[in-house]
């Protein structure tokens, strides 16, 4: 079970909630991006191509403490940029853990050996390494040789000094299903609690387009890595949604389920788009035009998105929403599965996608911070 008993009561006790009270769009996780700036250059990440002076910006924990009360939501993701450059990213993990949320602090794990004594265990934090595959795979994503080998020293100590540990992977166009099943194997090994996976969305600023999956390839993709699972695979995320991924169900995106909040405030309508800002959470529920977001809205933004931060809450509130729902979340949850497929066991006797040549190089102006190296703070 990649999820602990007190962290998935405490999701259901809050669904349950919501569901009486008869609110239809709620919160399930808070997105909070405390900073821009990060250590790393990836070709497929849209978060770090803003101008020098908004990626030396940052939130204050203060602010931070106020968008996770507004918003109400139980768990807390900190992705960026890089959480571990901030200079009160101790502070703010203190705060949220005072306040009882369930925090999942995303990070590449470049400065976890150097920065991890700053924080302490327990069952509110959990290190969220970015890890997209395999050594060579996952280096060639984030365009920097020997990632692969940092992240897993850093995850090796976390594990040993007690810390909650999962990983969370991207998968693009022409990712080896073989590879990321050995992949798998190699993650349980470390002694991580979870797994998390998702697709990768089209950022309009990534530098790299080339390479993002729509939704036929996603479903091919997904299918063939997660039919005949092994038992010994753990993920940390909803298995409805793993099944959605699959092709086995469809859901309608659910925005508001996952709201991000950054140093430009609500963003609307999701972490993934930015169609403008909200100065609070209630005024981002009321003024967002919902229906123009979605693969049924027609936007050809959402046409191909199959994120995580679009439709895990949609699998979640499936969930609590009838009996078959908690059935087929209790079978999949408590009893596993392993979708025998034998068109996807055929899938992986055919031969791996072409390796790309050579890394994306960003182009970065003069003026601009080194994204390659640390960002000073």
């Amino acid at each position: 079970m990649g999820v602990p008993i007190s962290q998935m009561w405490t999701v259901a006790r809050y669904v349950l909630t919501q569901k009486i009270r008869g609110n239809r769009r709620y919160p399930l996780v808070l997105m909070l991006e405390p900073l821009f700036r990060c250590n790393l250059a990836c070709a497929g990440c849209g978060k770090i191509q803003y101008p020098p002076h908004i990626l030396k910006m940052h939130l204050t924990p203060e602010q931070c403490f106020k968008a996770a009360e507004e918003c109400g939501a139980p768990m807390v993701s900190i992705p960026g940029g890089e959480p571990l450059l901030h200079p009160n990213i101790q502070e703010i993990v203190e705060g949220l853990v005072a306040r009882r949320k369930y925090i999942y602090l995303c990070t590449n794990a470049r400065l976890l050996l150097e920065k991890i004594d700053l924080f302490k265990p327990s069952k509110y934090l959990t290190f969220s390494v970015h890890m997209d595959g395999q050594r060579e795979h996952h280096d060639f994503s984030v365009c920097r040789e020997g990632t692969y080998d940092t992240a897993v020293a850093g995850i090796r100590e976390a594990v040993k000094r007690g810390f909650r540990v999962t990983t969370n992977t991207t998968l693009f166009d022409g990712a080896d299903p073989r590879s990321v099943r050995a992949f798998f194997d190699e993650m349980m090994e470390l002694g991580v609690e979870g797994m998390m996976l998702s697709p990768g969305y089209s950022y309009d600023k990534a530098p790299d387009q080339q390479h993002f999956l729509g939704r036929a390839k996603t479903r091919k993709l997904f299918s063939t890595i997660l039919s005949n699972r092994e038992k010994k695979w753990r993920f940390n995320q909803s298995p409805l949604f793993l099944e959605f991924l699959m092709g086995r169900r469809s859901y309608a995106c659910t925005p508001w389920g996952m709201p991000t909040y950054n140093i430009f405030g609500w963003q609307k309508p999701c972490y993934l788009l930015q169609d403008g800002y909200a100065e609070t959470f209630q005024e981002l529920l009321a003024a967002t035009d919902w229906k123009n977001y979605g693969t049924e809205s027609g936007n050809p933004k959402c046409a191909n998105c199959m994120v995580h931060s679009g439709y895990e809450a949609s699998a979640v509130d499936h969930t609590f929403s009838s009996v078959g729902g908690l059935l087929a979340a209790a079978k999949a949850t408590l009893f596993g599965g392993n979708y025998a497929n034998q068109a996807a066991l055929d899938a992986l006797s055919e031969p791996p996608p072409p390796h790309p040549a050579k890394f994306v190089q960003l182009q970065v102006s003069a003026s601009a911070p080194r994204q390659r190296d640390e960002v000073s703070v």
